[in-house]
């Protein structure tokens, strides 16, 4: 029954894609829906594409292990998604419309009215390093969670998971991407709900405790730990800015007046849905406090407290989660490749049809490797998906924070914290000694900001004296 489920929302998933085929005929079509999503389908893409195994595998396991500390990553990432759609989204869909861009890095190209392939460059580096690990976390979570479901062997399970994404994205592009996300997006949050709640329930009669104390809430640290603790824990709203997967949503809504709703259902969406992943963490830590991976335990919890046919609904809640993620991550790789660099700063001049199939051919390039990654990485979800996410926000978040709301911003200040950002991400997460003092999820949009903010202003100077 368990199967029938999981089978079922398989089959939904691919007839979306097969459909969206047919209006995905240009490359505007293909990366950003034609600019005409409506806010509900707007609004459930952002959020389902936003939360990834990391929210249904990576969070609940990170409770079950860490603590009630997690509590901190929950508030910041409601926060943090609050304030990209308050802050960025209307102005980011105003903007790239204007200047005819497509993606990110071809908005920041065309912000400053002059060419410059060192954006695209570096923007391209950037996104296909960091999005590589990411879309491999998601692989590697369907793995997991058809393991658990179907003992179908880790290897196996990421296959399928990764040919069923790449299949529908190859076909419908951002109109299956996003109209997946709607549905995926709904299987989400149910699952979120429904499944500490009767878990919950359950704790209660069986008397059980999950064993948490209140210094829990601190990592049951002190001094600068507890203060480091709940930064780094905050600084993961900070990423929600410069995820070019989530702000290409901002860019594909049909009207700028239509994001207030947009956010109103996004905002809605996250409250219950990040809490919910927190609690099924703790109720896991009283109900199975000895599973081997913890990172398994939302489907664990699911196969113990529902019947086999439900339990498959909310199953299917987890792989939902990772490919609404994937797809629209693998679209971003793509559209790097094929925008930003083919067909613009090689000025190859295609007919519409081509660019999509272009795309199309990049799309299966890059899902392979993902693949390859997720099967011989030891790395967990949670930590995976902290690097990649940590690295984007502070490459792309500063730059594009700035470029929208701050006139003084430059195009080699935007250049120097999208190179200030990648790098600072990936040398301070390797120093045990800095991670451990300040997460590099902070230090590096820090870092980023500051590279913005300085060379913008000493070139704004030198141009007054000039």
């Amino acid at each position: 029954m368990i199967l029938f489920g999981f089978i079922l929302y398989l089959i939904l998933v691919l007839v979306i894609g097969i459909l969206t085929y047919r209006v995905t005929k240009t490359q505007a079509d293909f990366l950003i829906a034609g600019r005409r999503l409506n806010p509900w389908v707007t609004a459930f893409s952002e959020r389902a594409s936003g939360e990834s195994a990391w929210l249904l595998l990576g969070l609940p396991g990170a409770v079950l292990v860490a603590g009630l500390v997690e509590i901190w990553t929950v508030i910041g990432c409601i926060l943090g998604i609050a304030f990209a759609w308050w802050v960025i989204a209307k102005d980011l869909r105003i903007r790239t419309e204007k200047y005819g861009a497509l993606t990110l890095p071809e908005y920041f190209t065309r912000a400053f009215g002059l060419e410059d392939n060192r954006i695209r460059v570096l923007a391209t580096l950037i996104v296909v390093f960091f999005y590589t690990l990411y879309v491999s976390a998601q692989f590697n979570g369907a793995g997991k969670t058809l393991n658990v479901t179907f003992g179908i062997p880790h290897h196996v399970g990421i296959l399928i998971g990764a040919c069923v994404i790449v299949f529908y994205t190859l076909l419908g592009g951002f109109f299956a991407v996003a109209w997946t996300d709607l549905f995926q997006g709904i299987i989400m949050i149910i699952t979120l709900v429904v499944l500490p709640i009767v878990g919950w329930v359950t704790l209660v009669k069986s008397g059980l405790s999950p064993g948490f104390s209140v210094s829990s809430f601190f990592g049951n640290k002190s001094g600068w730990g507890l203060v480091a603790g709940v930064i780094g824990g905050l600084s993961w709203g900070l990423g929600y800015m410069g995820q070019p997967h989530l702000v290409t949503r901002y860019m594909a809504i049909r009207d700028p007046e239509e994001v207030r709703v947009a956010r109103t259902i996004a905002i809605l969406w996250s409250i219950p849905a990040f809490f919910g992943a927190f609690f099924i963490g703790v109720i896991g830590r009283a109900l199975i406090p000895h599973i081997a991976d913890a990172e398994k335990v939302m489907p664990s919890l699911a196969t113990r407290l529902f019947p086999a046919w439900f339990a498959g609904i909310l199953i299917s809640g987890a792989i939902a989660a990772m490919m609404s993620t994937a797809d629209s991550q693998l679209l971003v790789v793509t559209s790097a490749f094929s925008e930003d660099v083919y067909h613009r700063m090689f000025r190859r001049k295609l007919s519409p049809e081509r660019l999509v199939f272009i795309s199309r051919v990049i799309t299966v390039m890059v899902g392979i490797g993902a693949i390859l990654l997720a099967m011989y990485s030891k790395r967990l979800i949670f930590s995976m998906v902290s690097y990649a996410w940590g690295g984007l926000g502070a490459s792309f978040g500063p730059p594009l924070l700035l470029s929208l709301k701050w006139k003084k911003t430059t195009r080699n200040g935007v250049l120097a914290g999208m190179l200030v950002g990648a790098v600072s991400t990936v040398v301070w997460a390797n120093i045990e000694v800095l991670e451990s003092f300040l997460t590099a999820r902070l230090s590096a949009f820090i870092l980023s900001l500051l590279a913005v903010v300085v060379v913008s202003l000493w070139e704004n100077r030198k141009g007054e004296q000039g």
